[in-house]
């Protein structure tokens, strides 16, 4: 059960236009949101203050979330599906992270102070790992069925695609603090340090919310 009956709607303060139409992962390096689509096939470097797209690089191996660690992107990607790690400045493959074992429930990803949080489907859990080895150092059963993940000030975020919600998961308890209900149907999830943003897969559209208002929630 989702908590979807239960789930308050929060409110979004700020919101751009999408460069694609189908809207996968998203990430932030500390100065841009990094946003991966699928059916574009490529990775865009979007500038938070105007939507603006600043770069973009061509990536056919797009399939879920998109997290940065130690300068790379990291793509959820390729088949079966393990971490891409991609030098932002040249668009390049520079090596990859096996996601063991390889049966595609990976969906999100997003890197922290321990390590990297991982959320996957079938069952519903989120792990964190080891990000050199991939070993699993915690894991922690959650509820619905997960797609973007992002962390933020000792939680964990991810969202749900089809009930449209956001839930923040303590990171060292596992406890769920909060459900909030998000406008349209999310997908990939960044926090850069003060918003928590997610590409709303219904509308095109990056959105914005608050996280007080989300723990809040």
């Amino acid at each position: 059960m989702s908590g979807s009956t239960i789930a308050s709607p929060v409110e979004v303060v700020r919101s751009l236009p999408g460069p694609a139409g189908y809207m996968c992962g998203l990430t932030w390096d500390g100065t841009w949101l990094w946003h991966s689509d699928q059916d574009a096939a490529r990775i865009f470097a979007i500038d938070p203050a105007d939507g603006a797209v600043r770069r973009s690089f061509a990536y056919p191996d797009v399939r879920a979330d998109l997290g940065y660690a130690d300068g790379k992107l990291c793509q959820i990607g390729g088949r079966p599906k393990r971490i891409l790690l991609i030098d932002p400045a040249t668009g390049q493959t520079v090596g990859s992270k096996p996601v063991r074992p390889s049966n595609g429930r990976v969906t999100g990803m997003e890197t922290g102070p321990e390590g990297v949080w991982l959320c996957l489907r079938a069952p519903a859990v989120i792990q964190l790992r080891d990000f050199e080895t991939m070993t699993v150092q915690r894991e922690h059963p959650v509820v619905g069925s997960p797609s973007g993940l992002t962390y933020a000030e000792g939680h964990v975020l991810y969202a749900e695609f089809e009930d449209g919600l956001l839930h923040a998961v303590d990171a060292e308890s596992g406890r769920l603090v909060a459900t909030v209900r998000l406008p349209g149907h999310p997908t990939g999830l960044a926090w850069d340090g003060e918003l928590v943003w997610y590409c709303d897969f219904a509308d095109r559209r990056f959105k914005a919310v608050r996280l007080p208002d989300v723990l809040g929630g």
